[in-house]
């Protein structure tokens, strides 16, 4: 076995777990409810976007890939939770994190978003946030801090983070 051989398996094992433990695909130190949330300017498809300037809305930041299997199932119900909350100050920022844009693109096609995309190759983001399992999303309140932190994605699930959205939109 090459030295590399057991960093591999390390890091799948831990791919693995994460998958399977969806709750608990953050590194130590992440940041996590009642914290503020990282700052980022990233660009776009039609410019650039920074939590900054979202400061008085609710945002979720997902961060998300091409490769990833539960993010095809993610993109059709983060567009309907943004149809049905945007008017009550919901903003969504999908973070892609694949190195090739043109592979971003080609995952758009096929799931189209009405929501802001943004683009961060370097993954330099999501280390901030300390991802490490895909999808990943944030809810962050009007007041910057984040509310809830979520790993993975389960249709089962969702109404859990439905409802943490439904809650930070209410007045």
């Amino acid at each position: 076995m090459t030295p590399r051989l057991p960093r591999i398996a390390a890091l799948l094992a831990a791919a693995l777990l994460a998958a399977a433990t969806p709750h608990a695909a953050f590194a130590s130190g992440a940041p996590g409810p009642g914290s503020p949330a990282p700052r980022f300017t990233l660009p776009t498809r039609a410019g650039t976007v920074s939590l900054d300037s979202l400061r008085g809305e609710v945002v979720l930041v997902d961060f998300w890939a091409s490769w990833c299997g539960p993010c095809k199932s993610s993109f059709p119900w983060m567009r309907d939770v943004y149809q049905r909350y945007s008017g009550k100050g919901l903003t969504i920022v999908a973070v892609n994190l694949d190195k090739s844009r043109s592979s971003a693109d080609d995952f758009l096609l096929d799931h189209p978003s009405p929501f802001t995309v943004a683009f961060d190759p370097s993954g330099a983001t999501a280390k901030a946030y300390k991802v490490w399992g895909m999808p990943t999303s944030f809810l962050i309140g009007r007041d910057g801090t984040i509310l809830l932190a979520h790993s993975g994605f389960d249709p089962r699930r969702a109404g859990e983070v439905e409802a943490a959205i439904q809650k930070a939109c209410s007045p």
